[in-house]
């Protein structure tokens, strides 16, 4: 059965213990199953998945869509809220996942620099730190990058039927294939987000990514 939660979140709900689709790992039962927050566009879901490499991001890159159990969804235009078993989600619904499990193996880290980002995308506003390559631009390496790119100390703020809400992360993960504006910004839009923020500064990549950057300011602070 497929419901409908918004212009573009489809759940596939199942209450069988079928096969998984051919896109997704098909895992041992002992594998360990971590939390999963995810903001789509009309909505929040939470509920837990299991790990298919060693960090969140990397299982979020190998595949397409994903397994999801113990999930609820809540719907930001009016909370109406939906509790499930088990569904799959594609990651072309998802636009934010927040990071949780593993970091990874310590030995594969490369030094880098970190660059405050300021990221719209769907109805979410967020700001964090995107690291890359020493000498790397910062906007070059994301278009380099798989679809989900981590932001450290970031911001997510948002909508909901009771009024804005902001909250912040250690590491979020952003599908910059569905990201609307992606720009530089400056420390004090990060550290400080009780400040009012009026935009990126100008230099950011636009929604159809085509690889040029535009001219103009590209402050990245330190």
């Amino acid at each position: 059965m497929i419901v409908s939660l918004g212009r573009r979140l489809r759940l596939i709900l199942s209450e069988r213990e079928d096969p998984a689709p051919p896109d997704i790992a098909v895992l041992p039962r002992t594998t360990r199953r971590i939390e999963f927050v995810a903001y789509a566009e009309d909505c929040v879901v939470t509920g837990r998945v299991r790990m298919t490499a060693g960090r969140l991001t990397d299982a979020l890159n190998d595949h397409d869509e994903y397994e999801l159990v113990d999930v609820f969804v809540e719907r930001l235009a009016d909370g109406v809220a939906l509790e499930v078993p088990r569904f799959f989600v594609t990651r072309d619904d998802l636009l934010l996942v927040r990071a949780n499990g593993p970091r990874g193996d310590q030995s594969r880290r490369r030094r880098t620099r970190p660059h405050p980002l300021d990221i719209e995308t769907g109805p979410y506003r967020v700001r964090g730190y995107f690291h890359a390559p020493p000498g790397v631009d910062p906007m070059v390496a994301i278009q380099r990058r798989e679809p989900m790119i981590p932001l450290t100390d970031a911001w997510v703020e948002y909508d909901t039927v009771s009024g804005p809400t902001r909250q912040r992360f250690g590491t979020i993960l952003v599908n910059r294939e569905q990201a609307d504006r992606i720009d530089y910004a400056v420390d004090v839009r990060i550290e400080m987000p009780e400040f009012p923020v009026t935009g990126g500064e100008p230099g950011g990549l636009l929604k159809d990514f085509t690889g040029s950057i535009l001219a103009g300011s590209t402050s990245q602070g330190s």
